[in-house]
Parts: structure tokens; C-alpha cells; sequence
């Protein structure tokens, strides 16, 4: 699996973020700087003004990681209808050992979020799951043991929000 595949929706959170960190996050920390550079008489003393300082240079940081990585991604496109589960894509899924449902949507390495129910492609479970179809069983290695999944549904994922 390519690390550097993004999906057109994973694209645009990131290329949000990126603009909000460049615009507003900079803006924030700028005057939270003046106004800990205004309260000390001696900044080198100053908790808050370091504290400050060290916030602007992470969120400089992540700005350059996020502008590094948007420059690196390539974008992947699934194959809606094709009934393959693809990156990009919404997979549901009943835990054949436990009977549990679960809902997935497969992305790039740099999209996973759990909570928000984006499992990566590299992961166990993400490889797994690519290129199977409605009704095939995935297997998945887990450090607990096997894992047995059915796949329910495939579909395709809602654009970016």
C-alpha cells in the first residue's frame, strides 16, 4: 500500500487545516505573544511569554509537516459500483465471532481517525479488507488472535465535511 494515497475527501480536510493553521492559528498565536510580550518586563524571565513561543513553534511545525505532506500525496480514487471495496470507500461489517456491526470507512495513512470511523488501508484490518467484495470473509491477523469479519456493504464515503 502506498503511504502517500489520500482520498479527495481526506485532501480537502487537510488542505483545510493547512489554511486554517496558516490564517487564524498564526493570527492566535501572534497576539498571545504580544499580549505575553506586553505583561513582562524581562521576556527571557517570562513563563508565559516561553509558552507562547513554544506554541507558535509547533504550530509552525505542523504547518510545514502538513505543506510537506500535501506536496508528497498522491490522490487515490475509488471505483464506485464496482462492488470491490476500494480506498476511499464505506465498508460495513459483522464481527463473526462476536457478532458485533461495525462501520468503516478505508482511507489513506495520514486520514485515519478512529473516532471518526476512518481505519487506514495499511492497517491489519484495512489490508484485509481491499479488493473484497459484499459477502467474502476477511481475515485479519490481530495481536489478540484472528479476527473474522463479513462484509455487509460497500459503499461509496460522503464527500469531505
Amino acid at each position: 500500500m502506498n503511504e502517500l494515497l489520500i482520498t479527495p475527501a481526506g485532501l480537502a480536510r487537510l488542505e483545510a487545516e493547512l489554511e486554517r493553521l496558516q490564517t487564524t492559528g498564526r493570527l492566535e498565536a501572534a497576539e498571545r505573544l504580544r499580549q505575553a510580550a506586553s505583561s513582562e518586563a524581562d521576556l527571557s524571565a517570562s513563563a508565559d511569554y516561553q509558552a507562547a513561543r513554544e506554541e507558535q513553534a509547533r504550530l509552525e511545525g505542523r504547518i510545514a509537516r502538513l505543506a510537506q505532506r500535501l506536496a508528497a500525496i498522491q490522490i487515490a480514487e475509488s471505483y464506485a459500483g464496482n462492488g470491490v471495496l476500494d480506498l476511499g470507500e464505506r465498508v460495513r461489517l459483522r464481527d463473526l465471532d462476536t457478532g458485533k456491526r461495525v462501520e468503516y470507512e478505508v482511507v489513506g495513512m495520514f486520514e485515519t481517525d478512529l473516532p471518526a470511523g476512518r481505519i487506514s488501508a495499511a492497517s491489519p484490518l484495512g489490508r484485509a479488507l481491499l479488493g473484497r467484495r459484499r459477502g467474502e470473509i476477511a481475515l485479519v491477523d490481530a495481536p489478540s488472535g484472528p479476527l473474522r469479519f463479513k462484509i455487509l456493504a460497500i459503499e461509496t464515503a460522503p464527500a469531505a465535511a
